[in-house]
């Protein structure tokens, strides 16, 4: 997940995930720790839900929802960093 406030926050170690619904903590923690080679010291997670959307268009109004995801914030071990862009 690439936002300001996120990119922020990278200097500190702190990055943010979409994560699938059903996962939980130590899946988090087990997953970043393998695809990125680092040390994770700890996982915060908040649910968002779907929200209500309309639109109106010329011939009908399209009522639906957003998707609801879940967002995963981790904290990598001091001096550690994971390189999104080293493959670009």
């Amino acid at each position: 997940m690439i936002t300001e406030k996120i990119s922020a926050m990278n200097d500190r170690g702190v990055y943010g995930f979409i994560v699938e619904k059903t996962a939980d903590k130590p899946a988090i923690k087990a997953a970043v720790e393998k695809m990125y080679g680092v040390k994770v010291t700890s996982v915060r997670t908040m649910r968002y839900a779907a929200k209500p959307k309309t639109r109106y268009t010329k011939a009908k109004v399209v009522s639906g929802f957003t998707s609801a995801y879940k967002k995963a914030i981790v904290q990598v071990a001091e001096g550690e960093v994971i390189d999104f862009y080293g493959e670009i």
